[in-house]
């Protein structure tokens, strides 16, 4: 089985944003040496549990900490970029980090509407993603589709694209331009198996990809025993609403007020995000992972550790890893 880490740099209670810069580093180190294929950041904007926003940068700070495993966006929102300037952040960390860069690409803003419009962009920017991907890829192939401009650094480097996607418009696009598909089960987990249908029956061979490429989203919380995952899950849980619910009501819960809040209707609709959530020992996890991964018809999975302290989520990493049996290499 082939597994993956997103790592949304997660800022714990009572840590700072360069705790979590420090943490994504030991993870990615510890997921190199136990043998996951590749870590990935994804770009968020305006939320104070996640610091992952300026990703290439992030990427970039964990490859000089790192040797041999790939990293990656999962992903970058294109619509908030111009395709030039991605293809050329990308084509820089290429050049300095050799082939162990993947470029993932998603269409949401990865923030909510007053954000957006403080990062310049207009909602209607997301139409013109097909064209954005078409236009980003030319660049890193060296074959412009803006005559006289090139992308330097970028040309040249053939960072693989990978598509992202929750609905079946990704699943459709990454069909049709022969690409990889990353499905975001791991917080959108409703059109898992149509999207993933729809893209093998729908996939044309590219340059890039011969045959259709999976990779499915899933949280994990292992531990050493079941009760004591079961009590991280409650806290992921927790953390998870509070982050939701408390943004939009601009405040911060009490204890008191969350235990009220967990049992509202909004609430039960946030925990639906976690759906699929391997939680458990080592072996329970794996034994999940191994149907998720048949179930859902995936190449890959993508593992989401939920714990929210860093010495809790690197034993999830590690448990899932050894259970795995993945290839460790240190």
């Amino acid at each position: 089985m082939k597994l993956s880490i997103l790592d949304l740099a997660p800022v714990a209670p009572n840590s700072t944003i360069s705790d979590s810069f420090k943490s994504s580093v030991r993870l990615a180190q510890l997921a190199e040496r136990t043998g996951y294929e590749r870590v990935w950041y994804a770009e968020h904007h305006n939320m104070p549990t996640i610091a992952s926003s300026a990703t290439s940068l992030l990427i970039s700070h964990v490859a000089h900490h790192t040797e041999k495993i790939r990293l990656g966006s999962g992903g970058v929102m294109l619509p908030n970029h111009s395709p030039l300037v991605i293809a050329e952040q990308f084509g820089t960390l290429a050049e300095i980090f050799g082939d162990r860069i993947d470029l993932g690409l998603g269409r949401a803003p990865g923030t909510d509407m007053t954000t957006l419009r403080a990062l310049r962009r207009e909602p209607s920017a997301s139409d013109s993603f097909p064209h954005d991907v078409l236009e980003l890829q030319a660049y890193l192939a060296g074959e412009s589709r803006v005559p006289t401009v090139q992308a330097i650094p970028g040309a040249g480097t053939n960072v693989p694209l990978y598509i992202l996607g929750s609905s079946l418009f990704g699943a459709q696009l990454a069909a049709q331009f022969g690409l990889p598909y990353s499905f975001a089960s791991h917080f959108a987990p409703a059109a898992l198996h149509q999207a993933i249908k729809t893209y093998r029956e729908q996939f044309k061979p590219s340059a890039q990809l011969a045959e259709p490429y999976v990779i499915a989203g899933v949280g994990v919380i292992a531990a050493d025993s079941a009760a004591e995952a079961h009590e991280l899950k409650v806290q992921a849980e927790r953390q998870r609403v509070s982050s939701f619910l408390g943004r939009n009501a601009k405040k911060e819960f009490t204890e008191a007020e969350l235990d009220m809040v967990m049992t509202t209707p909004q609430a039960e609709q946030i925990l639906d995000m976690m759906r699929y959530t391997a939680i458990g020992t080592g072996e329970q996890v794996a034994e999940y992972l191994q149907e998720f991964a048949v179930n859902a018809q995936a190449d890959e999975l993508i593992t989401v550790h939920s714990p929210l302290h860093e010495e809790d989520r690197l034993k999830s990493v590690q448990l899932t890893a050894d259970s795995c049996q993945l290839a460790s290499v240190g």
